[in-house]
């Protein structure tokens, strides 16, 4: 790091305090930046590059290598993402999703009888796809990038060499996952030490972060990193091999845009399908809006007639919906305003529609996201994932990072769910070379050409119905922004039949549970949050932000 980088970091460390309180706005003629975090180092880093000279983007690729150290569950190096860009006044969208080894197939996880083979798919190395990350985030730099890349990898650095303080209940989950994974992967060796409150050094993790920082994407794909992955791909009987490795790009698509309201959303386009089923989720309400007016916001009837839009759009999801690459996607027709009149005009407002009947329309849990605004008007809404809570399970020995298990957002089989319950057909099948469906769905707002909202969250197939419900909460409850991502989030996908599940931190109330059941639903509580929201907001020309107060999220906002 520069003295100046460098000074401005220590400085910001010592004041670095975690909280979910409401933030008060500061106008954006001052020269405001924002952040909303995962955590309070990515917040930190985040301000320290944007006060050092730093744009969006280079704040994005700082924050994001951050995470991957003190956000090990699901910041990563050994996994991939989305980025939308809004800069100079133009959108963008970067895919670095991983992709399926040379040697997947088809069948690769089903037994002789045809059937899926339990969690092979989810644990060990042959569930991991090609990392993207590394790739991703030098490819967006090499575009947008003013700071020197080396600067941007030290803060990452200095947290893996001098430690950082896990916060409490960060791994609520380990215990369980260590059970899981015991005789498994080498998990344990790695992170079965970890205690609450406590230091958490990664010596072999600022080794390969070092090499990162001076050699870029080189090393990870082609060098040391990429040796020592493979090696341990041929020790855990994982498919990624140096090829592999080095064949993997990352792709500038053109993001899915599409009027709203008086705005423009800007979304993730294929292989996400988050992009698609928000516009999706956006459009079909705004064509019902007569059967919400006067109805209040979590109330019986408006879960029923969110759960009706949710129920067609995931429909949509599992037939269409994969690689473009692959499989011609029907992005324009699913889109379509006449198609969308089609599908509003279906919803049964008043009864659950029958699920057997809710057929595609067209004829024929752990994730991080980080948001960033400068002083310029620029942002980047980041999604990333090494799929469920530290992914595979397996740690490349030598390098310290963790691989993803993102070879289960394929289809195993057609018809056959998931770990999140979602299903999907030949669109989403494993071919070499593929990337997965998502459901990532990183987002802008605009008005006016001009930034209004920057949001996303983890969650899975969760995560565009969650951005749905604080749109709505935003801009047609007009709800701040705070209490907008506070307020309860539920959730319904099709399969399970007539299910609405909700989460333990803020449920519907006992009255609406019991008119729902009476309905016919299926409520469920979940044993985790529905989302973990990170946004920043433009009003009236000042800029807020917020981190969801469901997890340990830090939100900035300052003039610099």
């Amino acid at each position: 790091m520069t003295y100046r980088l460098f000074f401005v970091f220590i400085c910001l460390i010592s004041s670095v305090a975690c909280t979910s309180e409401p933030i008060p706005a500061v106008p954006a003629d001052t020269g405001a930046g924002a952040v909303a975090s995962p955590d309070q180092y990515g917040a930190t880093v985040a301000e320290q590059v944007l006060r050092s000279g730093g744009n969006a983007v280079d704040a994005a690729v700082a924050t994001a290598f951050t995470l991957a150290v003190t956000y090990p569950e699901a910041g990563n190096i050994g996994g991939g993402g989305f980025m939308t860009i809004w800069f100079d006044g133009k959108p963008y969208f970067l895919d670095y999703r991983e992709t399926a080894p040379a040697a997947a197939h088809r069948d690769m996880y089903l037994d002789k009888d045809k059937q899926v083979i339990a969690d092979l798919s989810l644990i060990g190395a042959k569930a991991s796809g090609v990392p993207g990350t590394v790739m991703g985030l030098w490819q967006a730099h090499q575009k947008f990038g003013s700071l020197p890349w080396a600067e941007l990898v030290q803060p990452a650095i200095h947290y893996a060499q001098t430690g950082y303080t896990v916060t409490g209940n960060q791994f609520k989950y380990r215990g369980d996952l260590l059970q899981q994974l015991a005789g498994k992967t080498n998990f344990s060796q790695y992170f079965g030490d970890i205690q609450d409150n406590e230091n958490f050094v990664q010596t072999e993790l600022a080794t390969t972060l070092q090499r990162i920082a001076k050699d870029g994407p080189t090393d990870f794909y082609q060098g040391k990193t990429a040796q020592l992955l493979v090696a341990q791909m041929q020790r855990s009987e994982g498919l990624i091999t140096l090829d592999d490795l080095a064949s993997y790009q990352s792709i500038w698509r053109e993001p899915v845009i599409t009027d709203w309201q008086g705005y423009q959303v800007v979304t993730a386009p294929p292989p996400s399908s988050g992009g698609i089923a928000l516009s999706q989720l956006l459009g079909l309400k705004q064509r019902l809006t007569s059967h919400f007016n006067n109805v209040e916001l979590n109330s019986t009837q408006y879960v029923h007639l969110i759960a009706e839009i949710e129920k067609r759009v995931f429909a949509d999801r599992a037939d269409y919906l994969g690689d473009p690459g692959f499989t011609t996607v029907p992005q324009t027709q699913l889109l379509d305003s006449a198609y969308l009149d089609k599908r509003a005009s279906d919803i049964n407002t008043v009864q659950i529609s029958a699920t057997a009947n809710i057929k595609p329309g067209l004829e024929g849990y752990h994730t991080t996201h980080f948001s960033i605004l400068d002083k310029d008007g620029n942002a980047v809404s980041n999604t990333y994932t090494l799929n469920l809570e530290f992914g595979s399970g397996v740690v490349v020995e030598g390098a310290g990072f963790l691989l993803n298990n993102e070879m289960d957002d394929f289809s195993a089989k057609a018809g056959v769910p998931n770990a999140f319950g979602v299903v999907g057909s030949d669109a989403n099948a494993i071919e070499p070379g593929k990337r997965m469906l998502s459901s990532m769905a990183p987002t802008l707002l605009l008005k006016d050409n001009q930034i209004e909202l920057v949001i996303g969250t983890p969650g899975g197939s969760t995560i565009f119905t969650s951005i749905f419900q604080v749109i709505n909460n935003i801009y047609d409850y007009n709800m701040p922004l705070a209490d907008a991502v506070a307020a309860p989030r539920f959730h319904h996908q099709l399969l399970p039949k007539d299910q609405i599940t909700m989460e333990p931190y803020a449920q519907l109330t006992p009255e609406v549970q019991q008119a729902l059941e009476q309905k016919g639903y299926n409520l469920v509580t979940q044993g985790w949050n529905l989302g973990d929201i990170q946004a920043i907001k433009m009003t009236d020309g000042k800029v807020e932000a917020a981190a969801d107060p469901r997890s340990h999220g830090v939100a900035k906002v300052f003039s610099y």
